[in-house]
């Protein structure tokens, strides 16, 4: 063990105490489930499934959502296996609940801590851990390996920022990238940057986003909306940040509703007040108002799959501005189109696909009107052609960690 996780876990040891109180007062600012929040003590809130069981993690609601497809082509291959997805995020738990595959759980990540961590390995017992993408607990994957848990990393994505802030730290990286048996890259750049950090032979593998099955919806919700909504034409702005707000409300509405799903719900009421302010008639979700004016606010979390399949089309959020954007794919597997700004630095290798096919389409601000105007259904169809091919993809990866299992 190195000596920058040596003194990581003495640290947490020695904070383990004020857990509670910490957690305590997160849940008077609503930022934990009051029936779940003991989960992150390792106090599991469901019983362990009998026979093998793979625990898979993933840090917030896009990552989550991304393992389902990972899943179902292991679930394929070993349809004994049970899964259990642990998240830290409460907007991730409530949407995976939503959308769990079949003998799947999910329960919150424990805090970083020995004790916690006990306590959730002793319960859950699990035959498998695989982690996704960037997020890595020193204290969780240390714990897992020293109880003999094999330990893979998938879908990793590491750019040049990410590789430098890191890399500071390359001594705690190296010894925690040793414990892993399967490194597996969305990209030649992740995996070369894996590497330098002393991650054993990483493999390209791709993005599981693409394969992720669509998004679960309510049938009966969905048949009322499409009722209300019905002869108006509408856009979507998703996953929506600042940037993305003001440069669809600055539109003129043209007899167009625009319907925004805020990334953090919590921004919904300003952004109805942004927009009366503008002289738009705007409805809230959350205030149980109904799409009937100008601009819908649909802030409240899982909202992604009811609008994808309602919309012709959709503009992805956090391409305008610092968060270099989300998750098109989501749009994608369910036929609608996606425009999105210069600004995907998380998803690069995402939106280059969908661009060069021509299943996506770049724009600036003051292309913005007529993209939205514009009949996208082709360009829709090749998206939604992709990510239909991309559902059998994850065979192999889902072969090699299977292998792992002994």
């Amino acid at each position: 063990m190195s000596w920058q996780l040596a003194a990581y876990r003495g640290a947490t040891r020695a904070l383990t105490p004020l857990a509670a109180l910490m957690l305590r007062r997160r849940l008077a600012r609503g930022k934990e489930d009051p029936a779940r929040w003991r989960e992150k003590l390792g106090q599991a809130s469901l019983p362990r499934p009998e026979g093998r069981l793979i625990w898979l993690h993933a840090v917030g609601l896009g990552e989550v959502l991304a393992l389902r497809g990972l899943i179902a082509a292991l679930a394929e291959q070993a349809p004994d296996l049970s899964f259990l997805v642990t998240s830290s995020a409460r907007s991730s738990a409530q949407v995976m609940e939503a959308n769990l595959p079949p003998r799947t759980q999910h329960q919150f990540l424990p805090l970083d801590a020995p004790r916690f961590l006990r306590r959730f390995l002793n319960h859950w017992r699990p035959d498998l851990s695989i982690w996704a993408e960037q997020d890595l607990w020193p204290g969780a994957v240390a714990a897992a390996d020293a109880a003999g848990v094999p330990l893979a990393l998938v879908n990793a994505r590491m750019n040049a920022e990410s590789f430098a802030r890191r890399a500071r730290a390359r001594g705690l990286y190296a010894d925690l990238l040793a414990r892993f048996r399967l490194v597996a890259a969305q990209d030649a750049e992740t995996a070369r940057h894996l590497a330098a950090l002393g991650a054993p032979s990483p493999q390209v593998t791709g993005s599981l986003k693409a394969a992720a099955p669509p998004l679960a919806v309510d049938d009966a919700r969905l048949a009322d909306l499409r009722a209300q909504l019905a002869g108006r034409k509408l856009w979507l702005v998703a996953s929506a940040h600042f940037e993305e707000t003001a440069l669809a409300l600055d539109l003129p509405p043209e007899d167009r509703l625009l319907v925004i799903v805020p990334r953090d719900v919590a921004y919904g009421p300003g952004i109805a007040e942004r927009a009366r302010g503008l002289g738009r008639k705007a409805t809230l979700q959350s205030a149980g108002e109904p799409p009937s004016g100008e601009v819908h606010i649909a802030d409240a979390y899982g909202e992604l799959g009811l609008w994808y399949r309602l919309a012709p089309v959709a503009l992805i959020g956090g391409s305008f501005g610092p968060v270099q954007g989300h998750n098109p794919w989501e749009a994608a597997a369910l036929g609608c189109a996606v425009l999105h700004g210069a600004c995907t630095a998380n998803f690069a290798a995402d939106y280059a696909t969908l661009d060069a096919a021509e299943a996506a389409l770049l724009v600036r601000k003051a292309d913005l009107p007529a993209a939205v105007a514009a009949d996208h259904s082709a360009m829709a169809a090749r998206a939604k052609a992709l990510s239909d091919a991309a559902q059998g993809s994850l065979a192999p990866l889902a072969r090699a960690l299977l292998g792992l299992l002994g």
